[in-house]
């Protein structure tokens, strides 16, 4: 055997057209997989592999799935990243002559899954498509599943990540020079959970994406999405339009709108901010509770915590659109009865976004009709309340909302209230809708009813007394006549079967009846089919009203929820300003508050400005809550510029255009960057694209290396970020390093502030209290203790501790950066240190290094020089002291 068998070849044939994807191939109830794609789905789903004859001599490799659970195996793969390609037979096989006809109906990947099992309902399920040209991103983004469909461009690779970290994609594709251009693609895939495919280069021709657009919009110029000028994105937004079209095989008529954003229209967040701040989830756990985002979603509907999500994730820097927000959040402070009877009426709501693609797409199915049905009968009473409230964005969302009635008649009319899930097993249509549909239901419960009646009245018409109405298999139904009766046969019967002693015979009547009742219940399937298709097509039409509809609901499902949570927790309103002024009374940290739940939360003050209080050195113990100060600081920000009120007493805000934030640090063993890598990373990055305008928050800048060298740079970052020329950004600096302190006073934008501590003995209180001034220790072995460090530990580190303090060579640290520097505690000269307890490396001779010091012109050195020259100190001897 040679040839492959009709099938098979079938299949090959198929297979060659979908290479990068996996094959489920339609057969009887199963979807079957074969070769390679056999082997992958095998492995990856645990099933068992077996073999197909294939018309060669060897078996094909074989697998397969029930058609009826396949969803599950589909998502199993998708989520692993795979691409399946769904072939379906798109003809009945009674009616085929030979082979039936397959074709791939769809193709799923991860960002084109509409399996709603699959996806989280409170988040976007995003595509991105990106395209590097000439040093520029051309970026689109869309969710199939809602219709969400957005294009920008950016020119660094830097804002790109940022992007991607704001949307989360779980797809990427692009093209071959963005994939070749040298970004982490693993670290995608693996840290982000994101599949990255690059695409064929005809997908990203001008032509290509151009004519996508035009003809899916129905437009004669780009003009008409504003998007002419957006070369580079105009590619992205045409090349994503057409891998949809490639993959979904529809019209995709949901996606009925490209929305331009800007960048600069939004706060900038990056990827480790993000991480830091935990906003939409923790950090070590990945869990929503714990993070921002778990505080304040206490909406009701799926489309609004996708919403309430996407404002976490890009704050606003317009004034303007921010006080809307709070203006809208206050009325409904203000009328919390009409508020709560709004989220009664929104608690019913189903996923309007989701379930109108699923109509747009030809894949709802009754139930989901209902589910709309019982969604659209909350529009009027939302409606009618939201008329209470006159401030612009309640006003503009009631405006926005509309009430769909013709909508909710159509299907309350036609649709059965429990239908069946399946389209294909009738029982959908309700009585009256379709008079044929009737016609037929009566044909399947009364048929024989109507034949007695129709016996009776042709006995009565004829005189045949002894007429009868039969059937059997051959004829289907008749009327018999005996011989004895045969003269008074009328003459609309037609002869159909003579027997010895009777005739059989047809009437037109009888005829219909018998169409009626025989094909009854395969005709009122099929009627009911081509009836709910028309209904769910009739609805489709209305994809854009319902959609503008969905988002007013949205809208006022995260307004009302951001009502509600600031009014459980106390929350003020912001007042937004644009002098740079942040000035918080009793602030609090939303999510740690939340978390200790009957303890008392202390609350602290923040004050920072463009001038005198830029800048705000904090020092402390660890544990005392110096990260948690500063990260409350930061979150009340970025709440205010959503629009929420926030948790302090009162809290003026000036508008900050980005948060970087540097907090802790961990190796990144998989890329090779240690853990002080990683710190300088993320500093690099800030001082490079942090503004006047921007907040930062640094904790612990230069604690992965030597002391020297950390302070040096920590110093010198502070130096840059307080000049004005140079940065100027606000800034919260946590630091361990005391001599920092000393900036105060030599820099006339930096104060000190630390954490209030109670001493009791060897053991201290944390107050948690910011107070004015620097602290004068780090209270390390007492927290140790606190930890549980065992006591013969704690024992031993006091007594190290003493004995490096005895020779405490950071007093020269002290007198060379602050000029002039008075000691907390007097303490011996270096030159009076018995060198009989230190020893260096050979390298160096340690009368030099003394000689060296000695030499030292303190009163004229500056900082930078005092610091340049511990460098050489130090590179000097190669090592640290070492004790002996």
């Amino acid at each position: 055997m040679s040839e492959y068998t009709p099938m098979m070849q079938q299949y090959i044939d198929t297979k060659k057209d979908y290479k990068d994807c996996i094959l489920f191939y339609r057969l009887g109830d199963f979807y079957e997989m074969f070769f390679e794609d056999a082997k992958t789905a095998s492995k990856e789903l645990e099933i068992t592999l077996t073999g197909k004859n294939c018309g060669k001599e060897e078996k094909a490799p074989m697998c397969g799935v029930p058609y009826h659970s396949v969803e599950s195996y589909l998502n199993r793969l998708v989520a692993k990243g795979y691409k399946v390609a769904i072939c379906e037979q798109v003809e009945d096989p009674k009616m085929s002559r030979g082979l039936v006809r397959r074709e791939v109906v769809r193709i799923v990947t991860p960002g084109t899954n509409l399996d709603t099992q699959a996806l989280d309902e409170t988040k976007n399920n995003y595509i991105m498509c990106v395209v590097y040209m000439e040093d520029r991103y051309g970026v689109s983004i869309a969710d199939v599943t809602t219709g969400d469909y957005f294009v920008t461009e950016v020119d660094q690779e830097q804002k790109l990540m940022d992007e991607i970290h704001k949307f989360a994609p779980s797809e990427i594709i692009c093209n071959e020079a963005f994939y070749m251009a040298g970004m982490d693609f693993e670290d995608l895939k693996q840290r982000l959970s994101i599949a990255v495919y690059a695409l064929d280069s005809w997908y990203f021709s001008d032509e290509t994406a151009r004519n996508t657009l035009l003809e899916h919009f129905k437009i004669s110029d780009l003009q008409g999405l504003g998007i002419k000028d957006y070369e580079c994105g105009a590619i992205a937004a045409g090349a994503l339009l057409k891998y949809l079209y490639e993959t979904q095989k529809n019209s995709l008529a949901n996606m009925t709108s490209l929305q331009i954003y800007i960048t600069g229209k939004y706060m900038i967040i990056d990827s480790s901010t993000r991480r830091n701040l935990e906003l939409v989830e923790t950090l070590r756990e990945k869990q929503k509770r714990g993070s921002l985002l778990w505080v304040l979603d206490k909406t009701k509907t799926a489309m609004g915590a996708r919403m309430l999500r996407s404002f976490v994730e890009q704050p606003l820097i317009d004034r303007g659109e921010i006080e809307k927000r709070l203006d809208a959040v206050e009325a409904f402070n203000q009328n919390a009865m009409t508020r709560e009877e709004i989220r009664e009426y929104l608690n019913p709501v189903y996923d309007l976004e989701r379930l109108i693609s699923r109509v747009t797409y030809q894949t709802a199915n009754p139930r989901d009709l209902t589910a709309f049905k019982s969604s659209l009968a909350m529009l009027p009473y939302i409606h009618s309340l939201l008329g209470e409230f006159d401030t612009p964005m309640l006003a503009e969302t009631r405006l926005e909302l509309d009430v769909l009635e013709d909508i909710y008649q159509l299907i309350e009319s036609s649709i059965q209230e429990d239908p069946p899930i399946s389209i294909r097993d009738g029982g959908i249509i309700k009585e009256g809708y379709n008079e044929e549909i009737d016609k037929l239901r009566h044909a399947k419960t009364e048929g024989k009813t109507w034949l007695m009646e129709l016996e009776t009245r042709e006995r009565e018409k004829t005189g045949i007394k002894n007429l009868r109405i039969k059937y059997n298999k051959i004829f289907g139904y008749y009327l018999e006549v005996t011989n004895s009766y045969q003269n008074l046969v009328p003459d609309y019967y037609t002869r159909k079967q003579t027997l010895a002693n009777a005739e059989r015979y047809i009437t037109a009547e009888l005829k219909e009846l018998e169409d009626i009742i025989l094909g009854a219940e395969d005709k009122l399937v099929t009627l009911e089919y081509e009836t709910f298709r028309a209904i769910r097509d009739s609805i489709a039409n209305e994809v854009l009203r319902i959609q503008k509809t969905a988002k007013a609901v949205a809208k006022t499902d995260v307004l009302s929820a951001l009502s509600l949570v600031a009014e459980r927790n106390n929350y003020c309103r912001p007042s937004i300003n644009e002098n740079g002024v942040i000035d918080i009374k009793d602030g609090r940290h939303p999510v740690v508050e939340q978390m200790i739940n009957n303890e008392m939360f202390i609350s602290n003050d923040t004050y920072l400005d463009n001038s005198k209080k830029r800048i705000s050195i904090i020092t402390g113990p660890n544990m005392a809550g110096k990260s948690t100060y500063m990260r409350q600081t930061a979150l009340i920000v970025l709440m205010a510029q959503i629009g929420s009120f926030v948790p302090a007493e009162h809290a003026k805000i000036g508008i900050v255009d980005r948060i970087f934030t540097r907090v802790g640090a961990s190796d990144d063993l998989a890329s090779g960057q240690s853990t002080f890598m990683v710190e300088m990373t993320e500093v690099a990055n800030i001082l490079r694209n942090a503004t006047s305008n921007s907040l930062l928050v640094l904790d612990e800048i230069g604690r992965g290396t030597s002391t020297f060298d950390g302070l040096s740079i920590a110093w010198a970052v502070v130096e840059h970020i307080s000049n004005p020329k140079l940065l100027g950004a606000k800034t919260l600096f946590a630091t361990h390093y005391h001599e920092l302190t000393e900036l105060e006073g030599k820099l006339n934008n930096v104060n000190n502030y630390c954490i209030a501590v109670k001493e009791k003995g060897d053991d201290v209180v944390f107050l948690r209290k910011i107070v004015p001034g620097g602290a004068d220790k780090s209270y390390g072995i007492q927290v140790a203790k606190l930890a549980g460090v065992p006591e013969s530990v704690i024992e031993r580190a006091k007594e190290i501790s003493e004995e490096l303090s005895a020779h405490d060579i950071t007093e020269l640290t002290g007198n060379l950066i602050s000029e002039p520097h008075k000691p907390r505690k007097k303490k011996e000269k270096l030159d009076e240190v018995d060198l009989t307890q230190m020893s260096l490396f050979d390298t160096v001779k340690d009368d030099d290094i003394i000689q060296e010091v000695r030499e030292l012109d303190l009163g004229n050195l500056t900082p930078i020089d005092a610091m340049n020259k511990l460098y050489q100190l130090q590179s000097k001897i190669k090592n640290r002291w070492r004790f002996t």
